[in-house]
């Protein structure tokens, strides 16, 4: 393993995203059809996975009143600018809302669930007098591996075969290798890492300085600033990190650097992380590369367990922050493996219920946990490999995780999802 080979990693899956991933990857779909086009549109059909229908049919759109999965796939293909892949709906105007608006009142966008085994799709038709033109997404959520115009394929099978692909190679670096690189790497190769620190941070001061969603960040400021919690490593954690996901959540027009197709695990990744570096008042080098390490572990453990599930990913995000924060506490390799192995041991089982406000109750949770393991960790207290799905080496642990949230999610995800469709008025 080499550090081209790491960076190359980071920026593949660290990508600037404006609002909720799920939705804006449908605006992107149908963005990519409408651009195919070349007459008024008829009809809109988007068929998405349970997981994208989850996450996509009640998250604020940034900047937008209105929501869902007709409406984000109306917009998109008014919008278009496709170039922009997950920042496409930055700078929307009124008049594309109204005109989006209109297209669903109409009648005009059908939504529907697809069949599929794959966890992340989203199909996109859009018909027009002259053509019809389907875009089909796969695993990832900008990876298109399929675009037909009146039925004929327009990418080269090479392309598609290599999109429907993307998600299925092993990954070839393990944990050793991410803290070897991220501590021994000139600091000039972690810039996108340094990129994600500032932007996240601009998000995290966002929802601390307004009232989004539940404004969870905010209220745990204030509580401190009160004396009704104490100014401590867990509550700055817990603050950062929710008001991020409150702003986001919540329709703030902010970017965020995504960690593996999620913006939440973005900035799950890096605000813990970041909180208590500057409570500790580690220098900026410092704070870098910890940021680096909870990144790729989150990357390392999310490829293993899906870029959707029925469990909540930024339990992922807790345990790789917690192996972070060891580092800041001055912990060695073998404690910031504890670290992953006593996050994943207390949170593992938290519920996927789609993206909303309530994502940011779920980070702060996260985050609390991760400050707790990493102390525990920092003392050399390690959950003990007897002691549930819990294994004696955290690749093995890491594993159980991911069978958990792979074979468990098909049977959960269609209890949620029906309870979600089916609430009363």
């Amino acid at each position: 393993m080499n550090y081209l080979d790491l960076q190359h990693v980071l920026e593949k899956e660290l990508i600037v995203a404006v609002g909720c991933t799920e939705p804006i990857a449908i605006a992107y779909a149908a963005a990519v059809a409408a651009e195919q086009t070349t007459a008024p549109i008829r009809k809109i059909k988007i068929a998405c996975s349970r997981n994208v229908i989850k996450n996509a049919m009640a998250v604020a759109i940034p900047g937008r009143t209105y929501t869902g999965i007709a409406f984000v796939g109306a917009l998109g293909a008014i919008v278009k600018g496709s170039e922009k892949t997950l920042s496409l709906l930055e700078g929307v105007t009124s008049l594309e809302e109204e005109e989006a608006v209109a297209l669903c009142n109409s009648g005009t966008v059908e939504v529907t669930e697809v069949t599929s085994p794959k966890v992340l799709v989203i199909d996109v038709t859009i018909e027009t007098d002259h053509e019809k033109v389907e875009v089909l997404i796969e695993d990832e959520h900008t990876n298109i591996t399929s675009l037909k115009v009146n039925g004929i394929e327009q990418m080269a099978q090479e392309s598609a075969d290599k999109g429907k692909e993307s998600n299925t190679e092993d990954i070839s670096f393990t944990l050793d290798d991410i803290v070897s690189f991220a501590l021994k790497c000139p600091l000039s190769k972690l810039e996108l890492v340094k990129k994600s620190i500032d932007m996240n941070l601009a998000v995290a001061n966002h929802g601390l300085e307004n009232e989004y969603g539940l404004q969870v960040g905010r209220m745990i400021k204030e509580q401190m600033e009160e004396g009704l919690l104490s100014d401590d490593l867990a509550n700055h954690a817990m603050s950062y990190a929710s008001a991020g996901s409150d702003a986001r959540m919540g329709g703030a027009t902010l970017p965020v650097m995504a960690n593996s197709g999620s913006g939440n695990q973005g900035i799950a990744v890096t605000m813990p992380v970041v909180a208590v570096a500057r409570k500790l008042e580690a220098d900026e080098e410092k704070m870098i590369r910890a940021v680096a390490i909870s990144h790729l572990i989150a990357i390392f453990i999310k490829n293993q367990f899906g870029r959707l599930s029925a469990l909540c990913g930024v339990t992922i995000a807790g345990a790789s922050s917690a192996a972070a924060i060891t580092y800041l506490l001055g912990g060695n390799t073998e404690q910031m493996y504890y670290a992953i192995q006593n996050t994943l041991g207390n949170v593992t089982g938290m519920l996927c219920d789609g993206a909303k406000a309530g994502c940011a109750m779920k980070v702060a949770t996260c985050s609390g946990a991760a400050v707790q393991a990493a102390l525990l960790a920092k003392r050399g207290i390690c959950i003990s490999g007897t002691d549930g799905f819990i294994e004696k080496d955290v690749n093995d642990t890491i594993r159980n995780f991911s069978q958990i949230g792979n074979e468990g999610s098909p049977i959960l995800d269609t209890i949620v999802l029906k309870q979600m469709l089916n609430k009363k008025s």
